[in-house]
C-alpha cells in the first residue's frame, strides 16, 4: 500500500501544479498580454485558450478528487470521522475541512466561471467589443479568475497544514 500511497500523492501533487501554474499562467501571462490587443481578438484568443486550459483544469479536478481521497484514506481518515466533532476540531480535522470547503468553493465557481460567465463573456466580447456590457463581463470574469487563484493557493497552503501541522 505504500508505493500505492507514494504514487498517488504524487499524482495529486502533479495535478495541483498543472492546475494551479495554468490559472497563474492565466492569470499573470495570458490576460494582461490580451489586453494590448484589439478587444475582439482578445476575445477569440481567450476563448480558445480558456477552452483548452478547462479540459486540462477538469481532468485535475478530477484526479485531485480520487487520488485526495486515497491519500486521506490511507493516513486514516474514514468518512464516519467528518460526523465526529473531536476529530472535526482536531488540528488535522479542521486542516481537511477548510481545504475541502474551499475545494468545493473553487468548483462551484468554476463550474460558472468555464460554463456560463466565460462563454458569455467571449462571445459578447466577439460580437460587440467596446459595448458595456462586454467590458463589465470581462472584468467580473477576470476578478472571478483572481479569486480562484487565491482560494487555490490557500488550498495548496492547507495541504500542506495537513501534513506539516498548523504553524
Amino acid at each position: 500500500m505504500t508505493s500505492l500511497y507514494v504514487a498517488s500523492v504524487w499524482l495529486h501533487i502533479l495535478a495541483a501544479a498543472t492546475w494551479i501554474g495554468g490559472m497563474l499562467f492565466l492569470v499573470l501571462v495570458v490576460v494582461p498580454w490580451l489586453r494590448k490587443q484589439d478587444r475582439a481578438t482578445a476575445a477569440k484568443l481567450m476563448r480558445e485558450t480558456g477552452t483548452r486550459f478547462r479540459t486540462v483544469g477538469w481532468a485535475c479536478f478530477g484526479i485531485l478528487a480520487v487520488t485526495g481521497t486515497f491519500n486521506l484514506y490511507c493516513r486514516g481518515v474514514r468518512l464516519s470521522d467528518f460526523a465526529s466533532a473531536a476529530w472535526l476540531l482536531s488540528p488535522m480535522g479542521k486542516a481537511v475541512a477548510i481545504k475541502l470547503v474551499f475545494f468545493v468553493i473553487v468548483l462551484a465557481m468554476s463550474v460558472f466561471h468555464d460554463f456560463v460567465l466565460g462563454p458569455r463573456s467571449t462571445r459578447v466580447a466577439m460580437e460587440k467589443p467596446n459595448s458595456p456590457e462586454a467590458l463589465s463581463l470581462r472584468k467580473t470574469a477576470s476578478w472571478m479568475g483572481r479569486i480562484n487563484v487565491v482560494f487555490a493557493l490557500a488550498i495548496v497552503w492547507l495541504a500542506v497544514v495537513i501534513v506539516r501541522g498548523w504553524p
